[in-house]
């Protein structure tokens, strides 16, 4: 993605809705028929891929389930933490893809089951506790390249589409400041 084509979080998170994910069909279902969109037939226990708004839909209504490796869960936040604990402060870990929209809907799941059962409440404050560190980490080392002199590409190719966008601002506002500071006063040269 080029300067020009970056989005806002917001347009991140619809093109995340918006893509298809694979579920496991839990009983046979007629053809779905919605304006510019068929999903299904699904037939019991096979294996399909379906749009993520959808996929959730269907799996409210028990039709599917989302498949575990689409979802983000407590062990598998644990090891990118672990990862991301395991760089240097200017080397950056690879994010699973979607990884944020997957973290923000994991995250508001645990706190859904927590406010049901307060012995959740547990699993939902570790989560926040661990992607609080996670995002913090990441934002340091985005901010100390942003701020360097030079760039690279390696660490850029490492940063999910979110980072890209902050990694961009901040190197913006860096560079404006950088020369408003070092901008010799009228007249002077």
């Amino acid at each position: 993605m080029s300067e020009e084509q970056l989005v806002n979080l917001e347009d991140l998170d619809f093109m995340f809705e918006n893509e298809k994910v694979k579920v496991i069909a839990n009983r046979n279902y007629p053809e779905i028929k919605l304006t510019g969109l068929i999903i299904g037939p699904f037939e019991e226990a096979k294996e399909y891929e379906v749009i993520y708004w959808a996929a959730k839909e269907l799996e409210k209504m028990g039709i599917v389930k989302i498949r575990e490796e689409e979802r983000l869960d407590l062990i598998k936040l644990y090891k990118i933490h672990w990862k991301e604990r395991a760089q240097t402060s200017r080397t950056i870990a690879q994010l699973p893809e979607n990884f944020y929209p997957k973290l923000r809907r994991f995250l508001r799941e645990l706190k859904r089951k927590a406010v049901r059962d307060p012995e959740k409440m547990r699993n939902y404050e570790k989560a926040v506790r661990i992607a609080k560190d996670i995002v913090n980490c990441r934002m340091r080392k985005i901010v100390l390249l942003a701020s360097a002199a030079t760039k690279t590409n390696q660490f850029l190719e490492k940063l999910s589409e979110e980072e890209k966008i902050l990694y961009h601002e901040i190197s913006e506002i860096i560079s404006n400041w950088r020369t408003k500071i070092l901008k010799l006063s009228e007249g002077e040269e």
